[in-house]
């Protein structure tokens, strides 16, 4: 057994979708239809990330988030805020090696410092 895809619901479906393709290089598997797309990694490499459109904001934020892993943490953070994304004032420890964004959805995300092709 593996993980298919991670599914990510939003208001804001074509600016998710956008900001999603663009933040992980990921490509639509097929044209989205009906408030539903699945992205994927062109280079098969990572799993497929799903939106799916709702009409209206969860009650409560999500215990559940992405970790996106890179060698480049502060350039990545830089790109993901240009593309649409915003800080958010998690208290962290001094010299954490992560960094908490929140997508234009609302969904909050990490941008985790590893060396490349570490797990």
């Amino acid at each position: 057994m593996r993980i298919g895809a991670i599914v990510v619901h939003c208001v804001e479906f074509d600016r998710m979708v956008e900001f999603w393709s663009q933040a992980l290089c990921y490509v639509p598997r097929e044209p989205p239809n009906g408030g539903w797309v699945v992205l994927i990694d062109p280079t098969g490499r990572g799993p497929n990330l799903s939106l799916q459109s709702r009409d209206h904001r969860p009650a409560h934020r999500s215990w559940l988030h992405l970790d996106l892993y890179t060698a480049e943490r502060e350039s990545e953070v830089e790109r993901l805020v240009a593309l649409g994304d915003r800080r958010y004032p998690w208290k962290t420890a001094p010299g954490a090696d992560f960094k908490v964004l929140e997508d234009p959805g609302g969904n909050l995300f990490c941008v985790v410092q590893r060396d490349p092709g570490g797990s």
